[in-house]
């Protein structure tokens, strides 16, 4: 039987479509790489991490600075760095993984709402996950939130194709793989299972394929065997071995870090309904716009029992609801909502986007948004205290750029009227990313990477010195180009300055510390008139103090561990002159 030419006349414009979204997500997503260096507060850590495993080796244990690092997985880690290694530069691999997780995951999402909508409404999911603010926000950073969202929306894929699509078994059980990479990657790899309430009353009712004790049984054995991949051989070096920081690490990494981080978290405490009040509202943004009829619609649709809709959406409310349940919160752990959030806005879309209100919000928020920056930038050119103040503290100067963008979202607004708000917004978003990719790395990559003001540590001191860094930052640690050691990421900061201390007068003429300014008032045993000021980085002031500088401090050899940073021995092929 042939196929009407218009189907293949259809299939082959979408093929061409396809190819212009995605190629338009990885220009949007990619702009930049190579341009900035890892900035804190995560990215030089996960940086630091592959970096040490290519230098010593050890990929079953990720360590920082010569250190254990027992707070996440090692997936992400293993990923960054196989990029950095293709690459053979940190500038050009460590975002690497963000980006093609977060074309993975555009791809996922597209490809399940043409099946489960048609090829228009799929483009349409596409260009709406585009333009999500934390999505595109994640999708530029070296954090594992883009990663672990690219395996929960292919466990999802996997899951959603044998509810609504199938019997298909086989994306069944890459979904139950999908989700045992996610918790190597980071521990919650497993919230597609979420989807399982709603999915069980909809098989109950007809409405999906019903789950088989067999199917789950192996499913679930998939799972575990993706997380065996690692965790059997980290299990067995730890128990068998003689390093009992391996064996802590192991202990930490099982138990702390899983449920005790989630029942009892010792930082990022918020309230219960701080995703509702304090992220979700930007994260989302612009779909949280589409609420005001989305909700109507889905409540319709529960009464009609739409698996296809309300079977992403149960994800969505789920998710929410677990993390909400949990006094540790932070932001990106709502991620992983924002695919199943556009599968469940999907065919609520064409509707919604012709709603005159609706186009009237987005004229609001670009309103907002272009105004502010334009007020700011004209404020800075005509030297407002405030602005000049900051802009000589973090020796940046915007106001040229932030110009440009008011003057680009005036110029839409004009051109494209109030009645086109929610195409004139996307629009400024997708100028605001290039925008902030090339522009915008080049004004702050000095003033958030210390890349500079290690190589002038290196100047004033030598390239044998050897640096000590308590209460050290991972970024320091990155950039560091002689030997660097540092006394603990857990010690109390009066037992590593006692530390310090002693080293630093074991050889004081090749020995310094850099530590910030503000410490300084717990020690007035140090000579200050000896120290170089090394001007403001991240958030702080600094001083390079000499060892001849601490000779009346009071040291202590046993007050804390001395570890030496492996990535700071010989010269490092990875890291930009």
């Amino acid at each position: 039987m042939h196929r009407p030419a218009y189907l293949h006349y259809l299939n082959h414009s979408y093929r061409w479509a396809w190819l212009a979204l995605m190629l338009f997500a990885l220009v949007l997503l990619g702009l930049g790489i190579g341009l900035r260096d890892p900035w804190p507060a995560d990215e030089p850590r996960f940086a630091l991490n592959a970096l040490e495993m290519l230098k010593t080796g050890q990929f079953w244990f990720p360590h920082r600075g010569g250190e254990p690092y027992p707070d996440k997985p090692p997936l992400f880690m293993w990923a960054s760095a196989l990029s950095i290694a293709i690459t053979g530069s940190v500038r050009l691999g460590f975002l690497l993984p963000s980006l093609f997780a977060a074309l993975g995951t555009l791809a996922l999402v597209v490809d399940l709402t043409r099946h489960l909508y048609g090829q228009r409404i799929a483009l349409l999911s596409g260009l709406a996950l585009l333009t999500t603010l934390q999505f595109v926000v994640q999708a530029k950073a070296a954090q594992i939130d883009m990663l672990l969202t690219f395996f929960t929306t292919l466990g999802a894929y996997g899951l959603l194709r044998h509810a609504l699509l199938g019997p298909a078994r086989r994306w069944w059980l890459i979904g139950f793989a999908a989700m045992g990479l996610g918790i190597i990657t980071k521990g919650v790899g497993f919230l597609p299972l979420l989807l399982l309430p709603a999915w069980l009353w909809f098989a109950w009712r007809g409405q999906a394929t019903r789950i088989a004790w067999k199917d789950l049984g192996l499913g679930m054995a998939v799972l575990i065997g993706a997380i065996a991949l690692w965790g059997v051989p980290m299990i067995l070096i730890a128990t068998f071995g003689d390093d009992p920081a391996l064996t802590a690490y192991r202990d930490n990494i099982l138990f702390k870090q899983t449920g005790e981080r989630y029942a009892d978290s010792w930082h990022h405490l918020e309230p219960w309904y701080y995703y509702l009040v304090k992220v979700l509202p930007w994260a989302w943004m612009p779909l949280v716009l589409a609420l005001p009829w989305a909700i109507p619609a889905w409540w319709h649709r529960a009464r009609r029992g739409d698996a296809r809709l309300l079977l992403p959406l149960s994800g969505v409310i789920l998710i929410i609801v677990f993390f909400s349940f949990s006094p540790g919160k932070r932001g990106v752990y709502t991620l992983p909502t924002i695919p199943l959030l556009v599968l469940a806005l999907a065919p609520l879309l064409p509707g919604i986007l012709n709603k005159r209100i609706f186009n009237w919000l987005g004229t609001g928020i670009l309103v907002l948004l272009g105004g502010l920056l334009l007020i700011a930038g004209l404020l800075g050119v005509f030297g407002l205290p405030a602005l000049a103040t900051l802009a000589e503290r973090y020796d940046i100067v915007p106001w040229a750029w932030w110009i440009l963008l008011g003057v680009a979202a005036a110029g839409l607004l004009f051109w494209l009227r109030s009645r086109r708000g929610m195409l004139a917004l996307p629009l400024w978003l997708a100028l605001f990313w290039l925008s902030w990719s090339t522009w915008g790395y080049v004004l702050q990559d000095e003033a958030r990477s210390p890349r500079r003001m290690m190589q002038l540590v290196v100047s004033i001191t030598g390239d044998d010195a050897w640096l000590a860094l308590p209460s050290f930052d991972e970024e320091f640690l990155l950039q560091s180009r002689q030997p660097s050691v540092h006394f603990g990421d857990q010690t109390p900061l009066h037992d590593q300055f006692k530390r310090v201390f002693a080293w630093l007068q074991e050889t004081p003429g090749q020995r310094w510390m850099i530590t910030e300014q503000h410490r300084m008032d717990d020690y007035p045993c140090i000579d200050l008139d000896q120290a170089h000021d090394m001007g403001h980085q991240n958030s702080d002031d600094w001083w390079l103090i000499p060892g001849n500088a601490v000779a009346t401090c009071k040291g202590d050899a046993n007050a804390a561990p001395l570890f030496v940073a492996p990535t700071t021995l010989g010269s490092s092929r990875y890291l930009a002159p």
